[in-house]
Formats: C-alpha cells, sequence, structure tokens
C-alpha cells in the first residue's frame, strides 16, 4: 500500500481490509439483526451469521481481492488428514466436554432449553463462522505474517465469546489457536468445522440434560 500522509508507513491494503470488515461485521452481528426478529431468534440468527461471515467475506474475496477463495480455506484441502485429525479431536474432546458441561452450572443455566433443533441450527450457525475466523482471518493474515496468523486469528475468536459461561469463554483462545491449526495443516476451513460443530452440539445436549 502507498505511504501514508508521508509518514513512511506502508499498509498491505487486503490485511486492513480484513482486518476493518470482519470486526465490523462482528460488531454488527451484535447489535444488529438482519433477518426479522419474528421469524425466529436461534434458527434466524444463524441466517444473519451466515450472510455476515460466509457470503460477505466471499464477495469481498470474489468482486474486491479478485481471487480464488480456494486460497482462504474454501476447498476439502488434505481430506485424508482432515478426516483423521476431526476424528481423533472428537474421540479426544468428548470426555472433556461431558465432565465440563456437566460439572458446571453456568454451562447448564446457559444451555438450558436449547438443543431443540439440533444439530442443524449449530451446523449453519458454525459454518459461516469457522470459515470467517479459520479461512477468511487466518489465511488472509498467513500471507504477511505466516504461522503468527493461527494466533491472530483466535483473539477476535475468543473475544467473540464474551458472554458466553466463564469456562467456555476461557478456553476459546486456545481452542481457537488449536482450529487454527487444524485449518492450517489441512489448508481447509472444513475440518475445523466439523470439529466445532460436534463441540457445540454435543455440549448444548449435555449440559442441556439432554444426554
Amino acid at each position: 500500500m502507498r505511504k501514508l500522509l508521508g509518514t513512511g508507513l506502508h499498509f498491505d491494503w487486503k490485511v486492513v481490509t480484513i482486518t476493518i470488515v470482519s470486526t465490523l461485521l462482528l460488531m454488527v452481528d451484535y447489535y444488529h439483526r438482519l433477518t426479522p426478529e419474528a421469524w425466529g431468534i436461534a434458527q434466524w440468527k444463524a441466517v444473519d451469521r451466515t450472510i455476515l461471515y460466509l457470503i460477505i467475506p466471499l464477495l469481498i474475496t470474489l468482486l474486491i481481492f479478485h481471487e480464488d477463495p480456494r486460497r482462504y480455506g474454501f476447498t476439502l484441502g488434505d481430506w485424508r488428514a482432515g478426516l483423521l485429525i476431526t476424528t481423533l479431536a472428537i474421540i479426544l474432546i468428548a470426555p472433556v466436554l461431558w465432565f465440563v458441561s456437566r460439572g458446571d452450572s453456568g454451562m447448564q443455566d446457559y444451555y438450558k432449553g436449547q438443543a431443540g433443533g439440533l444439530p442443524w441450527n449449530t451446523f449453519l450457525d458454525l459454518l459461516g463462522w469457522e470459515f470467517f475466523f479459520r479461512g477468511w482471518i487466518l489465511f488472509g493474515y498467513a500471507r504477511k505474517f505466516g504461522a503468527e496468523a493461527l494466533w491472530l486469528q483466535a483473539v477476535p475468536f475468543a473475544l467473540a465469546h464474551i458472554g458466553k459461561p466463564e469456562v467456555e469463554a476461557l478456553s476459546t483462545i486456545f481452542g481457537g489457536f488449536a482450529f487454527g491449526w487444524v485449518a492450517w495443516r489441512t489448508k481447509s476451513f472444513v475440518y475445523p468445522l466439523l470439529i466445532h460443530w460436534f463441540v457445540a452440539s454435543f455440549t448444548i445436549l449435555v449440559a442441556a440434560g439432554v444426554l
């Protein structure tokens, strides 16, 4: 990017665009509804997030960046490694989720009554969410910052969890890094999506007392 006001500062315009747009999209998600609230809170909020976190970044990638979305993880990538990592992650994390969700009253209070519509509402909710963090931001930043992008994308991901149960929010800086690593390893956002989909659905079912 050109010098800014003669200060000698140079910026990568795509990194700047991703940073500003991603921040604004998170704020819009927090403060506004795109779909009429009368249509239902849980299901249609997921539609909002698909628009904000999947469709808008894809449009920017195609129409403004003029790039192939596959460069941002919109691909199956290394599917053999992806399926293996996903399977192992689910096996290892399920007992931890069971213990935490059963033992934390904050989790139970927060997720009480939210089991309806599972697992499809969590999939729709997380589809755009995972492309946004583990695709668009991660791979967009990686070109400039390399592996540091794994931590950089984990920060807004963790902050977006403020308001959820404390034990869940505290885990997200490390969980965000781990999801980012899976995307980095497989060159795809699909496998962190599958893992996160299991984590969210299983946590809700256990915390709500269904399992």
